[in-house]
This record gives structure tokens, C-alpha cells and sequence, in this order.
């Protein structure tokens, strides 16, 4: 669907660099976009398409197929992207989910960083758990270097933001809390991972971690490492904290 009567300048007027408070948002890129459009069809507002772009051909039969407009319109990638190479960005709405009660879930405590956020919301599809919880405050979800760094994963997600881990925990009663600690009680390992189908595996923020009444939150968790540093990566240790998981407790259904 070329266009849909909605001429190159008037969509130049309309679509704008990325605001937080925006309702809509972008894919940078043609690997995220493809997953957009895959996952999130009925959120696209518009691909926009690079005249240089090689898979063009491929790209625009999809977006036919799932009656999404879509414009050949560089100058405009180049007013909303913030990196080179550009060659197709998507237009979609910001949606709300809802967290499956039935699933296990990693909640983030107040992550700081977009990158970071991204790269985790990626490794968790990777892993298999597929609904995610943030409590505020947080990074933006929908800023396009979040969904950029997740490589399109945010769109198989189910993410819910909430006011606190409070708020939380009454929503998720029958959860089993599991908390990521420096100073857990618990340390990590595939021979002694708990075995339970309803987990929340929570983390804190990448500079201060979770604070210290984490500790009278469900199971404190220690993952071992090397004296020679003062703490893992965030992005690493929910990798690992899901992998162990998922890895004992296989017989939990992760299908979306």
C-alpha cells in the first residue's frame, strides 16, 4: 500500500525525531523492522524504505501482504535516524501488554541504561521467557536505541511497566521470588537451582543493584565469580540467572 495518498512532505511534517512522550516510535534498521512487521503487524504505521536498499523488493511485498503503507523517502530516514547506513526504519504505535500470570518472568528494578535494556529484553527471548516486568523509574522501552539493541525482540515480549516492586508482587501472588544479589544467600548453580514452574527472577540497576530489604524478598541469589571483580555486568547476569533457569526447569511451556 505506496503512500496511501499521503504525500512525501506532508509525512516529513507529521513524523518527527524521537520524543518519550510521543505515541508512536521507530525501528532503525531493516533486521528490527522485519521483526516488527512479523510480530507487531497491526502496530506499523508506515515502513519507510531507502532508495539504495537492496531488499527492497522482498520488503515491500511484505508490507503488502500485511497491508502496511509504506514510502520510498530518504531524506526523511536521515531526519529520524541517529547512526549511518540507514536503509529502513519503521513507524509503529507504542502498545500496552499484560503479563501472563501462568509464565515465569524477570522484573527489573529501575534499569538505567537503553543498551543494556535492549541486549536483556533479547536474551530473554533467546532463553525462552517471554514476559517481562520494569519497575519505575526505568529506561524508555520504546526509544529507538532500546529497540535498536534488542534487535527486534521487544516486539515477542509481553512488557508491563509498574510504580513499584509492591505493585508488583500483589499482581503475582503465586510467583516464587528469586532475587539477584551481591550479598545472596544463595549461590547459583545448575545442580541446586530451585525447581519450580512459576519464577520471578528480579535484578536491580546497573550501578547500585538491588538494595538491602531485597533480602527479605523470597530467595536471595548469589551467581559465584572471580574476587578479581567487583560484580558481573547486568546484561550478563540476567543471561545467566535465565539460562540456569530455563535449563532446570525445562517442562515450564515459554510459548507466546
Amino acid at each position: 500500500m505506496k503512500n496511501d495518498g499521503i504525500s512525501a512532505g506532508n509525512s516529513e511534517q507529521q513524523i518527527k525525531p524521537y520524543k518519550k512522550d510521543a505515541a508512536y516510535s521507530y525501528t532503525l534498521g531493516a533486521f528490527p523492522t522485519y521483526e516488527l512487521i512479523k510480530s507487531r503487524p497491526e502496530q506499523v504505521r508506515k515502513v519507510l524504505i531507502d532508495t539504495s536498499f537492496t531488499d527492497r523488493d522482498h520488503l515491500q511485498s511484505l508490507c503488502e501482504e500485511n497491508h502496511i503503507q509504506y514510502e520510498y523517502n530518504n531524506k526523511l530516514i536521515a531526519k529520524i535516524s541517529d547512526k549511518e547506513n540507514c536503509y529502513v526504519a519503521g513507524v509503529f504505535d507504542k502498545y500496552s501488554c499484560r503479563l501472563k500470570a501462568d509464565r515465569p518472568h524477570i522484573v527489573l528494578v529501575n534499569p538505567s541504561n537503553m543498551g543494556n535494556l535492549g541486549t536483556i529484553l533479547r536474551t530473554a527471548v533467546g532463553f525462552g521467557i517471554y514476559d517481562i516486568a520494569i519497575i519505575l523509574p526505568g529506561a524508555d522501552i520504546y526509544n529507538p536505541k532500546t529497540v535498536r539493541s534488542s534487535m527486534g525482540a521487544l516486539f515477542k515480549l509481553n512488557i508491563c511497566l509498574f510504580e513499584s516492586f509492591a505493585e508488583y508482587r500483589q499482581q503475582f501472588t503465586h510467583h516464587e521470588i528469586y532475587t539477584f544479589m551481591l550479598n545472596g544467600v544463595n549461590t547459583l548453580t545448575i545442580q541446586e537451582c530451585p525447581k519450580t514452574e512459576l519464577y520471578s527472577l528480579v535484578f536491580g540497576n546497573e550501578a547500585t543493584g538491588l538494595d538491602a530489604s531485597f533480602l527479605e524478598v523470597g530467595t536471595s541469589i548469589f551467581i559465584p565469580q572471580s574476587p578479581e571483580v567487583d560484580s558481573l555486568n547486568l546484561t550478563i547476569a540476567v543471561g545467566i540467572g535465565a539460562y540456569v533457569f530455563t535449563t532446570v526447569n525445562k517442562s515450564i511451556n515459554h510459548s507466546i
